[in-house]
């Protein structure tokens, strides 16, 4: 592990993988390209940019001529959840960018917990943009690719021509507010995933958001595909879930997905959500608002006002809800979603 030192969660260890270093000593592993030789659906060739002195993956499809649709995925997933969307978009001539989070797919992944703010997140698509050189983009945000993504439009709004919001929101919360507890040890426990089987991600709400923090963080039998089969509304295939798993051949690589769900109580970080927002409120240029009903955190009211009322370019568009579709909309209506995406920015196109 070199002469340098990882801060590892307690049911790790250094030996399942190579451990690599950032100049600025960041440690991360790099998923074998093993991993992925036998997921199904996902024939695209890997692409990967220089981020913060590590590989952050993506898929670029379509046309690099065409217009940047910027596709953002959440937790515990990976831009395999754009599979069913990626043609679809890309054969309406757009040029399709689809990353993995750091952490996550094919992205390397810093090991120590610690490193994983939502601030750092951001920043991280921030460069990734940047090294890409990509502007006048179309971010489709959901989970918390909403709230990095949209923080990025916040933060930056000349930079994007429209937005497309799908099961997503960017909250405010004070500075310094932790709403959540966390775990007072990250030693393993028997746990058992908190949401309804079946419920879209989510029987309880935001109610039992406390017991998701942990059950991620500690509990024993966590894998995204655990939450990917209580989760997914459609139906799908085994070898398809066990794709979500792929990138993580051991916990060792598993600290950005075991902790995204606990950043909620990084939210109050300086600089706090509030002047991205109000930017974010004031952007001019269309927005899309996409929801699956059965999702119980962001399917509800008050995270469609969140776009269709609050955000000025939100204002006479076609937004549309899913009845039968849960919290990961993608996988269950990702063809139809694709297509009233690519309807849409034909239909903006200036």
């Amino acid at each position: 592990m070199n002469e340098r030192t990882a801060i590892l969660p307690p049911d790790v260890s250094a030996d399942e993988a190579e451990i690599l270093w950032t100049t600025g000593g960041r440690p991360f592993v790099r998923t074998p390209d093993a991993a992925s030789a036998d997921i199904p659906d996902f024939p695209w060739a890997p692409n990967y940019a220089d981020v913060d002195g590590m590989r952050m993956h993506y898929v670029d499809a379509g046309d690099p001529d065409g217009e940047v649709v910027l596709l953002l995925h959440g937790q515990p997933d990976w831009s395999y959840l754009y599979r069913k969307m990626i043609p679809v978009l890309a054969d309406a001539g757009f040029r399709v960018i689809a990353p993995d989070h750091m952490g996550f797919g094919k992205s390397d992944k810093p090991v120590q917990m610690e490193d994983y703010t939502f601030l750092q997140h951001v920043a991280w698509v921030e460069e990734f943009l940047d090294v890409l050189g990509l502007t006048a983009i179309t971010p489709v945000v959901q989970d918390w690719g909403s709230l990095i993504g949209l923080r990025c439009v916040g933060n930056n709004p000349d930079r994007f021509a429209r937005v497309v919001v799908a099961n997503g929101n960017l909250p405010v919360m004070p500075e310094g507010f932790a709403p959540f507890p966390e775990p007072e040890t990250l030693d393993p426990q028997d746990l058992d995933f908190p949401f309804v089987v079946g419920g879209g991600g989510g029987g309880g709400g935001m109610g039992v958001f406390g017991e998701w923090i942990a059950y991620a963080m500690v509990g024993k039998d966590y894998m995204p595909s655990v939450v990917m089969r209580a989760s997914i509304q459609a139906d799908i295939t085994g070898a398809e879930i066990a794709a979500y798993d792929a990138p993580f051949p051991s916990r060792l690589f598993m600290a950005g997905t075991r902790m995204f769900p606990s950043l909620v109580n990084t939210l109050g970080h300086v600089p706090t959500n509030e002047a991205a927002r109000a930017a974010l409120d004031a952007f001019p240029r269309p927005v899309l608002g996409m929801f699956g009903l059965k999702d119980a955190i962001f399917g509800g009211q008050d995270s469609q006002d969140a776009t269709r009322v609050q955000i000025a370019g939100a204002a006479g568009q076609p937004h549309h809800d899913f009845p039968n579709a849960g919290h990961f909309i993608q996988e269950d209506e990702g063809a139809d979603l694709a297509t009233r995406i690519a309807d849409w920015m034909a239909a903006t196109s200036q």
